[in-house]
């Protein structure tokens, strides 16, 4: 056992995986399979397929290639908008990527015909959120444009909701992804038959019976990986929430004042510490850091463990109501989507998958 560490638990997930693919199934939605939040590693990926995903997508070309390498032949796809000098091994590992501007549907259109080969591409619609995608006025002339293309097949558009700008998926907004699926339809003379309504957020809308008719698509990966759903506030009530717990080892425990003493400046990442003074506590300190994870977003498994803060390389928790634990013993904690997020990328912990 290395620790610290990020253990998975695999059949929790595919449960997930399973439930999420047959209410899309049962309102004609497709499903892929979002990979980045455990930073595109195999074993979840063949979870994915195997709970019914059509497809696995990732943000980062890297993880692509380390599934493809891993022997996985379902598609697989880019989410992040590409970069001009990733092109080329996009092309080479992956079998589509969303895509937000002419120029680069037009540098993949030619990287393509040099190549022999063909390329998928989902276009990104902006309907509010401001982060990627084009905006609705602007899908006449992108249409125009893409009418041109030869090796770069133009599978749909999609859009995303609420990663930056915080913004809901609605009835409305999704409709008007819609209706700029249509003009753009009509301008480019494509079929271009997926519409792609968004993330784990658009999940509400699928439960409630009101994503719109002809919302065909979805990219999901918080929902498959923690049962949760950050932007919307809310643990998914069919999902599974224990996947996964972050567990580290106490390297130190004593009784100390809760108040530290001295002139108070502000810590290692700029932040001017308080603490309420609680006396005399016993305290624990764990070999897990801000270099490991996000520590505000643990939540202690264990009653009675309360998390008081951190630096680079050290959690201090209270434990004064924890008598039976001793040094060497390993707490746990659940981490939300930006815990297992930088503990996934961190080479630090050990990704586990039970």
């Amino acid at each position: 056992m290395a620790l610290p560490e990020l253990m998975v638990h695999g059949d929790r997930i595919l449960h997930n995986v399973r439930e999420v693919v047959r209410r899309c199934g049962a309102a004609g939605v497709d499903l892929w399979g979002v990979t980045k939040g455990l930073c595109g590693n195999p074993q979840v990926g063949r979870l994915f397929l195997e709970g019914g995903c059509t497809a696995l997508a990732d943000s980062r070309v890297r993880n692509l290639r380390g599934l493809r390498e891993a022997g996985i032949r379902a598609p697989l796809y880019l989410i992040r908008i590409p970069m001009e000098q990733e092109l080329e091994e996009l092309v080479e590992v992956a079998d589509g990527a969303l895509v937000s501007m002419g120029e680069t549907l037009e540098a993949l259109e030619e990287l393509c015909r040099s190549r022999g080969r063909t390329f998928r591409a989902v276009v990104m619609v902006d309907v509010g959120d401001l982060r990627e995608g084009v905006l609705p006025e602007e899908l006449e002339s992108l249409g125009r444009r893409c009418a041109a293309l030869r090796h770069v097949v133009v599978e749909g558009l999609g859009t995303n909701l609420g990663c930056f700008g915080g913004i809901l998926a609605t009835p409305e907004n999704l409709t008007e992804l819609l209706q700029g699926a249509e003009r753009f339809r009509e301008a480019s003379g494509l079929e271009a038959p997926l519409v792609s309504g968004g993330a784990t957020l658009s999940l509400k809308l699928l439960e409630e019976g009101t994503l719109p008719r002809g919302i065909n698509h979805l990219r999901v990966g918080e929902a498959l990986l923690l049962g949760t759903d950050s932007t919307g506030m809310r643990t998914i009530p069919y999902l599974n929430q224990e996947t996964m717990e972050i567990r580290a080892q106490v390297v130190e425990l004593r009784r100390k004042p809760s108040v530290p003493r001295g002139t108070v400046g502000v810590d290692a990442f700029g932040a001017v510490p308080s603490f309420e003074d609680r006396g005399n506590r016993r305290r624990a300190i764990l070999a897990l850091g801000k270099q490991d994870v996000r520590l505000e977003g643990l939540t202690p498994l264990e009653s009675g463990v309360e998390i008081l803060g951190g630096s680079s390389d050290h959690l201090v928790c209270d434990v004064e109501e924890v008598p039976a634990l001793q040094l060497g013993d390993v707490l746990s904690f659940r981490p939300n989507y930006g815990a297992m997020l930088a503990a996934a990328t961190s080479p630090y912990l050990d990704l586990r998958v039970l």
